[in-house]
C-alpha cells in the first residue's frame, strides 16, 4: 500500500457527500471503485492488526517519511505535527497530530503553511483563500481552518463519524454585504464537502 492507495482511502469516506467528484478523482488516480474499496479494506485491516505500526508510524509505513514535522500547541499541550503532501489536492497536506507518547489525536487535510500557531488547522497560510459568503464555499476548496477563520466565531459540532467534522457559522448567502444566516459546513478528513443553511440558532 502506498500514497495512491491512501488517497483512495480518503476518497472512500467522501463518496457519501460528493460521489461525482470522487468518481472523477478515482479516474484521475488511474484507479477504480473496486480498487478504492480494496484499499479501504487493507487500511482498516492495518489499523486493527495487533502488530501494525501505531501512531504516525502507521502513516509513515504507507506514505514514507513526513515532508515536515514540528511542534504545535493545542491548549496547554505541546503536540507533534507530521505532514505529507497529497497529489489530488495541491496546496494541502495530510496532517497527523500526536501527543507525547505517540498517540494520534487528529488526522486530516490542512492547508500548507508553517506548522505552529493556535488555529484549528495549526498555523495557517497567508495565501489561504478568504471566502466572504456561503456561496463561495465550493466543495473540496477549503479545509476546516479556512472556514473557521473566515467566519469566526464558528462553532464546532459533533461529526457523524470519526473522519467527519461540522462547523456552524453565520455568513451572508450571496453578496458580502447581505444579511448573515446560520449555515452548517460538513467536512470529511478536514476537507469541505457541503454547506447547508440551518434554521437552528
Amino acid at each position: 500500500m502506498g500514497p495512491r492507495e491512501f488517497q483512495l482511502v480518503l476518497l472512500r469516506r467522501m463518496a457519501d457527500f460528493q460521489p461525482g467528484m470522487v468518481e472523477d478523482a478515482v479516474r484521475a488516480l488511474g484507479s477504480s471503485r473496486t480498487e478504492m474499496r480494496e484499499a479501504n479494506r487493507r487500511w482498516q485491516a492495518m489499523a486493527h492488526a495487533a502488530r501494525a505500526p501505531r501512531g504516525a508510524r502507521r502513516h509513515t509505513a504507507v506514505l514514507g517519511p513526513a515532508a515536515s514535522v514540528g511542534d504545535r500547541a493545542v491548549g496547554d499541550l505541546v503536540c507533534r505535527s507530521h505532514r505529507w503532501p497529497v497529489d489530488l489536492w495541491p496546496g494541502l497536506s495530510f496532517e497527523v497530530v500526536t501527543v507525547p507518547g505517540g498517540a494520534v489525536v487528529q488526522e486530516w487535510l490542512v492547508r500548507d503553511g508553517a506548522v505552529g500557531g493556535t488555529g484549528a488547522g495549526g498555523g495557517g497560510d497567508a495565501a489561504a483563500p478568504r471566502p466572504r459568503t456561503a456561496a463561495e464555499l465550493v466543495p473540496w476548496s477549503y479545509v476546516v481552518d479556512d472556514v473557521a477563520r473566515a467566519f469566526a466565531p464558528a462553532r464546532p459540532l459533533e461529526g457523524t463519524a470519526p473522519s467527519r467534522w461540522r462547523l456552524a457559522f453565520d455568513a451572508p448567502e450571496g453578496a458580502p454585504d447581505g444579511p448573515p444566516r446560520r449555515h452548517i459546513a460538513d467536512f470529511t478528513w478536514g476537507l469541505l464537502q457541503q454547506v447547508t443553511p440551518s434554521d437552528t440558532p
